[in-house]
């Protein structure tokens, strides 16, 4: 199968060489993005695809002076919603009346029912909700870009708190989670490059209940 040929050939790059990725291809690993599932369809994040070196090199020292940071072509930060309002919620449920050009019932009963919980609930609890929803979105990212033949590396090894301030995302009602750096592996400084990639066997993995 060649999605399956294109994560085997996949790995966390350590080294990029600084070529810049065709926009046709950053512009398909967004819309993978954006064609994640979520809770209730919420998207509950924003994702920041950083082009600007400046902003990169600011970004690299909290980032524990990671090379792919500066090296890569576009550095994607995913920031989760820090929590639930019913501004945000209405938002989402609205667009889908509009987009949908009706309003259903049990849809409008579902709204109701999230906005009768979501808003009350402890921030740090809304935060690690929507930081979930995050990552399945960054997963699609990193596999959307295998698909197109673009290195990724994902990252946690950064200071969110740092990186927040760099990218003004308290004023915006967001925190980081999740970095992704998109380029092209230069190989000859990967020391990760050649070797073998290393998986559980399927029977620690998988357990079948029939």
């Amino acid at each position: 199968m060649e999605l399956l040929d294109k994560l085997n050939w996949r790995y966390a790059t350590k080294a990029m060489n600084g070529e810049k990725i065709p926009q046709e291809k950053v512009d398909n690993i967004i819309e993978a993005i954006s064609l994640a599932p979520t809770s209730s369809g919420l998207q509950p994040f924003e994702v920041f695809v950083i082009t600007n070196q400046a902003i990169k090199e600011k970004i690299k020292p909290i980032a524990y002076n990671q090379s792919v940071i500066t090296d890569c072509s576009h550095l994607l930060v995913f920031a989760a919603w820090d929590t639930y309002t019913p501004d945000r919620i209405n938002k989402m449920f609205d667009l889908t009346n509009t987009i949908r050009g009706f309003k259903n019932e049990g849809w409008e009963n579902y709204r109701q029912t999230l906005l009768n919980n979501y808003p009350q609930r402890d921030a740090e609890v809304n935060f690690n909700h929507a930081a979930k929803q995050a990552y399945i979105a960054f997963g699609y990212a990193t596999v959307a870009a295998a698909y197109e033949g673009v290195d990724a590396t994902p990252m946690e090894g950064f200071i969110p708190d740092e990186l927040d301030k760099i990218l003004g995302l308290k004023e915006k009602g967001l925190k980081s989670c999740v970095i992704l750096a998109l380029g092209y592996r230069a190989a000859e400084k990967d020391w990760l490059v050649n070797l073998k990639k290393i998986r559980k066997s399927k029977v620690d993995l998988v357990t079948e209940i029939k």
